[in-house]
Parts: structure tokens; C-alpha cells; sequence
């Protein structure tokens, strides 16, 4: 649904924007026990939670085409010592941000890049109730000390004005009134543009997803540290 609706979008704006007991073995005198393995030393670098729908999760793509792991790439190259977690699930209404907050906060993570909302508005959903979900989804996460990249977004022109600036104006009221960094559109450089979206004319290709980890870093990059 997203891929359908956005793709009207794209056409007609450069803004217009769609997975989850060994036995043992006694050694015999042709054969020796294997010797113990050693335990895995734990990853201690703070998490960044890429938490969003289809967007995020890199549907159409490679696992490592991946936005999320775009950005890990560009986090690594600057120095800074973050672990990228990818909470996308294609298909995510704020409603579903909501119920899988669990997930998110299992992780304690330091930064949460927030991308929902899109569903939403395709599927005509009042905007208070989405703007509410998302305030639910930040408060969880400012509660927990996270740090908030909020990504906003936009809808096809045939929505209507009214509506679409109601859309908008959600992400910008809600960066000001909670004092969180916002891309003001998730797609910016890759909406609208043939070769950097797949055939549905939405979600990007592997060159696009690596536009969309740049978009984001230069938003994120500020909260960062070494």
C-alpha cells in the first residue's frame, strides 16, 4: 500500500512520497575432544535504533543495502563507536510503533531514529490519532534517556491540502514541542528520481538507501560522541 499510493506522489512532486541442545559427545581414542570455545566478548557500544516501516527496514533490498546499514558504514568512517539496530517491519502504522515499543527499549538504546506515520496517511487515518501514537513513542523513549531523530515525511497531492499540511505539520509540532532534531523529509534526494527507486517508485534502490543514510547522518552527526 504504501509503494502503491506514494508512487502517485513521486510523479507529480519531487516531495511526493510504502523476518523474525547439542548432545555431548565422549571422546574415543580416535577422536579428541574439542577443546572449549571462548565466550564471545559482549558489544558495549551504545545502540542506535533505526525504528520505522519499510523505509527502514530496506524492503526490496539486500539486508546490508540497507539505510541502517548505510549509516553504520558512515558511523564507523567518522570515528564514533555505535552499534546500528535495525527495528524496521514493512507494512507499520504509528499503531504498530506503539505496540512494539518492547523492542525498542529492551535495547537501551542511546538514539532512536523515529520513521513512521506514511501508513498512516495512505490509509487516511486521522492525524491526531497518529500524532498521538507518535507523542506515545517519544515520551517511552525520553523516559528512557533516548535521544530522538524524529524522520518526517509527506503525502500524494490528491490527499488533498487540508489534509497533507495537517500531515506535515504533525512532525514539525511535534520536534518543537519535545526539542528533537528532525529531517524534515525522510526521501529528500531520492524521491521523484528514476534510478535511485525501485520499480514501485517509492522505496529506494541501493543507491538511494545510501542517500537516505547521509540524510540522516547529517541530522544524527550532532548527537554523536566520541
Amino acid at each position: 500500500m504504501l509503494a502503491a499510493a506514494l508512487a502517485v506522489a513521486i510523479m507529480v512532486s519531487a516531495l511526493g512520497c510504502g523476518e523474525r541442545g547439542r548432545q555431548e559427545q565422549t571422546p574415543t581414542p580416535e577422536t579428541s575432544a574439542a577443546p572449549p570455545q571462548q565466550a564471545q566478548p559482549s558489544d558495549a557500544r551504545p545502540v542506535i535504533v533505526a525504528y520505522g516501516d519499510s523505509l527502514t527496514a530496506g524492503l526490496g533490498l539486500d539486508p546490508a543495502q540497507s539505510y541502517p546499514e548505510d549509516l553504520q558504514r558512515l558511523i564507523d568512517a567518522a570515528g564514533f563507536k555505535y552499534r546500528v539496530v535495525n527495528l524496521g517491519v514493512s507494512g507499520d502504522t504509528t499503531t504498530d510503533g506503539v505496540e512494539r515499543l518492547s523492542s525498542v527499549l529492551a535495547l537501551h538504546p542511546a538514539i532512536v531514529i523515529v520513521e513512521f506515520g506514511a501508513n498512516d496517511g495512505l490509509r487516511g487515518q486521522p492525524v491526531p490519532s497518529s500524532k498521538e501514537n507518535l507523542a506515545r513513542i517519544i515520551d517511552a523513549l525520553q523516559k528512557e534517556k533516548a535521544r530522538i531523530v524524529l524522520a518526517g515525511m509527506t503525502l500524494p497531492r490528491n490527499y488533498g491540502p487540508d489534509y497533507i499540511h495537517q500531515f506535515e505539520q504533525m512532525y514539525v509540532d511535534l520536534a518543537n514541542h519535545y526539542k528533537l532534531a528532525r529531517i524534515p523529509f525522510f526521501l529528500e534526494g531520492v524521491g521523484g528520481i528514476p534510478r535511485l527507486t525501485q520499480p514501485d517508485g517509492l522505496h529506494p534502490t541501493a543507491e538511494g538507501a545510501e542517500i537516505m543514510a547521509h540524510t540522516v547522518m547529517k541530522y544524527l552527526g550532532p548527537l554523536l560522541e566520541k
